[in-house]
């Protein structure tokens, strides 16, 4: 089958390689899409902690099932689904409790000998597997997984109707918590990015208030003052330097930050504005399975626009092109697909 790898860093090559077995516990789904995620990018610059080129990239899919081990009751051929891509252990506190994203032995796709999703099929444990609405297409369904982290993020946030919500980069992460937060009765909505393409998708998926901060020092005051007053969260979705500090400019008197962006190096930021004033950071690592069934529910329900999200749709000979896109930022790219026959 082809497979699209992550050769060495910067370098993305189509191979041959054996279509996976399945155990009997799992299903073998012939890909229809998969997604470039802003992780994959990371894994593509040699940049992500675990990770490592070489390696066949992907876990953002949807497909069909033309195979299932002899241990699974829920799936049969035919089914079209989507993947949480993660496993636990199955017995640690946090397995138990639904928390697998914690698990001190959570697997992924692209990790020891479990293949990635971008290739014609993959294999993945029954429990991972969701199946789509029959009038879901297969490109709404690739977006259920990145959809799931912007819902699992308005979930640490602590969300609500009414409240005044930025949102620190416009990238497909970005866009997918901001259409999150707006579902969960966010009033305001203001998005931050250095790409006017990437804010006017922003708008057209809803956001009340957008703005480019090139080049502008004092954009946190700018951005209080747009709303006419402090926010009461912010869901960083852009690991730049100094992202924590502003967004902590930004926030009110017991706000609430969610860090979502893959973070290299350290931030540093005012301790007093955290400490005196009450505010909190919080960790955001990936999703639950209840986030991943809330994002199919969500996009079902018409939460996210895919016609503004997706901007291209390439081949798996054409996935190099797609990833220096993303990289770039060329041709105003935001989610970009590699569909297989």
């Amino acid at each position: 089958m082809k497979a699209v790898y992550v050769d060495d860093a910067y370098t993305v090559v189509v191979k041959e390689v054996d279509k996976p077995e399945i155990q009997d516990n799992e299903v073998l789904i012939k890909v229809r899409a998969a997604g470039i995620c802003g992780s994959d990018i990371h894994t593509y610059k040699g940049l992500h902690p675990f990770r490592k080129p070489p390696v066949i990239i992907g876990h953002e899919i949807a497909g069909e099932v033309v195979e299932v081990g002899p241990g699974v009751t829920k799936f049969k051929t035919g089914d079209r689904v989507t993947v949480e891509p993660q496993t636990g252990c199955g017995h640690c506190e946090y397995c138990l409790t639904g928390n697998v994203n914690y698990c001190s032995d959570r697997g992924a796709p692209g990790i020891g000998s479990w293949y990635g999703a971008m290739a014609e099929y993959f294999a993945a444990p029954e429990q991972t597997v969701f199946k789509l609405p029959d009038d879901m297409d297969y490109d709404r369904g690739v977006l259920v997984e990145p959809f799931a982290v912007g819902v699992h993020a308005v979930r640490k946030a602590g969300i609500q109707v009414g409240d005044k919500v930025a949102v620190l980069g416009a990238g497909p992460i970005g866009l997918l918590a901001m259409a999150a937060a707006k579902a969960a009765g966010a009033t305001t909505t203001l998005v931050t990015d250095v790409m006017d393409y990437a804010l006017e998708a922003a708008s057209h998926m809803g956001a009340s208030h957008t703005m480019n901060i090139m080049n502008r020092p004092e954009w946190t005051e700018e951005a209080k003052a747009a709303i006419g007053g402090d926010f009461d969260k912010v869901l960083i979705a852009a690991g730049v330097p100094g992202i924590i500090d502003q967004s902590l400019k930004l926030l009110r008197k017991g706000g609430r930050i969610v860090t979502i962006a893959m973070f290299h190096g350290t931030q540093t930021f005012d301790i007093h504005n955290l400490q005196n004033q009450e505010k909190e950071i919080i960790g955001c690592m990936t999703y639950t399975r209840e986030d991943t069934i809330t994002a199919i529910d969500m996009i079902q329900a018409g939460a996210v626009r895919e016609e503004v999200l997706i901007t291209h749709r390439l081949t798996a000979e054409q996935a190099a092109e797609g990833f220096r896109l993303v990289d770039k930022k060329e041709d105003s790219s935001l989610k970009v697909l590699v569909l297989f026959d």
